[in-house]
């Protein structure tokens, strides 16, 4: 959800943050801007649309200079348009910011600087920080001090970067709640939103925590809390390089992120299953290991899809590691009275590691005496650091706003969980061992499922037309039914519910009609007999039926209309094979539909903010 880059060295600026503005398009935006100090003061391009429009707008241009800062905008404030697209300036044009997030008392800020004489030539909350830097300035004559004082006056949330005409070769950025990330090189420095735009040029980043600001020159950097406290925390070496974000020859990131389900599996798996023992070793929770064993209930809390990834660790947890288990909305969590005490263990789920919903969440939970576990896909994200222990994803970069690789991670580390947790409770070495076993194996039948893309592909050609769409499941593949129609709904933009197939009569059933399929999990488990009589059911109404069910399986033919097999697996791990077919549907749908399945409308890849 937006995204910022700036750079301050000896090159041309320019080339390196258009390519930084490439690296975050799966962000999700509705247009760019880019700011370039010259020797002529700073210099601007603004397009509405794709980064390559911007890229052409630059062409006409003069921005030669060896800093700049540039934007990705996602509309909060103000409709997508060239006038409200970043980088914004002040009335003296000295100033440009870059800036995520939202500022909520902007329009008291607005009418304050309106009645002094500022004009505001756009829609957008993020104008009222250059105008407060330029009137700070006029006081200090110093940028840091002009924006430290402009931050003190914001209410909300900020990833900030700035430049000024009147101190070039200097970048001041700034976090409150949205991430801002500092990269390291020889002779230059650079700030973004996130790693990836940054990857090709250093592995050597730092992340600003809340209420710090870093000012940036080629040849140093500073970071200072808002009330000018300097702060020395050491840099991190990034693991992931700049090739992990190429497409490597498929046509899109959503595909190749699909594929290396298989890899993921044992990226997660590996150096954590110890099989022959029937045990789990999660070295990010070594620290609170006597709290999880004598922990009284779970609260796992995350949105979207990492909240369908929670609602099948749900069903695990209790089912194996007996422990009573809550699944909750991050964006609802505290809004509640939520009881908790030191005996509650709280585990966020966020690929991202930055979502603000899931982070407000944890903070909420540990002011009220949780011990909070995360899981999270970035190293060094917000949450990551926020947590009292917990678990990466090792799922690697996941470009697409689609999450798909890191729901499967996640599944795979909330097994893992079970199995750690349950061995230390009534878990037995023989169950152990089969969940272990199991999930070895889950690479090779998920390689399987992938020789079935062709016929998955024909039916995604066959339902393309319909514009409406039923996911039914029960059980561990409740989740899964929820999971499959929101990426079907996120991708193709074809309107698809998510039912628990029991409540399948207590309304959605009134729905169905020849034009209005439904997509089944009809595995055989141990709720196998009541999904055909849904299915049945539907067909009863003359709907047609497309079947996710396990191999050998002849009798769901005899009702579905299409069907799709996945190989047998334990029930509980189940969920992380069928989700592929479903992956897979959803992306093939959206091909035929002419949309872009990298890139949905209206999407953004991290939601920072609320």
């Amino acid at each position: 959800m937006c995204g910022i880059i700036g750079y301050v060295g000896k090159k041309e600026a320019l080339p390196i943050i258009l390519d930084g503005l490439h690296r975050l398009e799966y962000r999700g935006y509705d247009s760019a801007g880019v700011a370039v100090q010259s020797s002529v003061g700073i210099k601007t391009a603004r397009a509405v649309g794709k980064v390559a429009a911007l890229a052409e707008r630059c062409e006409g241009k003069s921005l030669a200079g060896t800093a700049g800062i540039g934007h990705t905008r996602w509309a909060t404030h103000g409709k997508p348009s060239e006038k409200n697209t970043h980088p914004h300036t002040d009335c003296t044009k000295s100033f440009f910011i870059a800036h995520n997030g939202i500022i909520e008392n902007f329009q008291e800020l607005k009418e304050q600087l309106s009645k002094i004489g500022h004009t505001f030539k756009s829609e957008t909350d993020s104008e009222v920080i250059a105008h407060l830097i330029e009137d700070a300035y006029k006081k200090t004559l110093n940028l840091e001090q002009a924006v430290q004082s402009a931050l003190r006056k914001l209410r909300g949330t900020y990833g900030l970067a700035v430049i000024s005409s009147l101190e070039p070769e200097r970048i001041i950025a700034a976090r409150m709640g949205s991430p801002i990330v500092i990269g390291f090189g020889e002779g230059e420095n650079f700030v973004a939103s996130d790693a990836s735009p940054l990857l090709s040029y250093t592995r050597t980043m730092l992340y600003l925590e809340d209420g710090e600001m870093a000012t940036l020159t080629p040849q140093a950097h500073t970071v200072r809390t808002l009330n000018d406290k300097i702060v020395m925390r050491s840099a991190e070496m990034i693991e992931w390089d700049a090739n992990k974000i190429q497409k490597g020859g498929f046509s899109h990131f959503t595909l190749k992120e699909i594929m290396e389900g298989p890899k993921v599996i044992e990226n997660t798996l590996r150096g954590r299953l110890i099989a022959e023992g029937g045990l789990a070793r999660l070295g990010g929770l070594q620290t609170i290991s006597e709290k999880l064993r004598t922990a009284k209930r779970i609260i796992i809390i995350a949105c979207g899809t990492a909240f369908h990834a929670a609602q099948v660790g749900e069903y695990m947890l209790e089912e194996y590691a007996g422990i009573p288990v809550e699944v909750e909305f991050a964006s609802e969590f505290r809004y509640r009275k939520p009881i908790i005490n030191s005996e509650t263990i709280v585990i966020a789920i966020s690929q991202s590691g930055e979502t603000a919903d899931t982070l407000e969440a944890i903070r909420e939970a540990k002011r009220k005496g949780a011990t909070v576990l995360g899981i999270v896909n970035i190293v060094g994200s917000t949450i990551a650091r926020e947590v009292d222990a917990g678990v990466y994803n090792h799922a690697g970069p996941e470009v697409s706003v689609l999450s798909t690789k890191a729901y499967i991670s996640q599944l795979v580390v909330l097994a893992l969980l079970t199995i750690h947790i349950g061995r230390e409770r009534q878990m037995s070495l023989s169950v152990g061992r089969r969940i272990a076993k199991e999930l070895q194996e889950l690479p090779k039948k998920m390689e399987k499922i992938f020789e079935s893309a062709k016929n998955i592909k024909s039916l995604a050609k066959k339902y393309a037309k319909y514009e409406h769409m039923l996911y039914l499941g029960r059980k561990y593949n409740f989740a899964t039914a929820f999971e499959g129609a929101l990426k079907v709904k996120e991708a193709s933009y074809i309107h698809a519910e998510g039912c628990g197939a029991g409540e399948m009569k207590h309304g959605f059933i009134a729905m169905i009609d020849k034009e209005f399929p439904t997509v089944a999990m009809a595995l055989q488990d141990s709720v196998y007999d009541k999904m055909l009589s849904n299915i049945q059911e539907i067909k009863a109404r003359s709907g047609r039926v497309f079947a996710i069910a396990t191999e050998g399986d002849k009798k769901v033919a005899k009702f579905a209309d299409d069907v799709v097999f996945i190989p047998q697996t334990l029930e509980m791990l189940s969920p992380i094979l069928a989700v592929i077919p479903l992956q897979l549907f959803a992306y093939y749908l959206t091909l035929e539909r002419n949309l872009d399945p990298d890139r949905p409308r209206n999407l953004a890849k991290s939601v920072t903010v609320e």
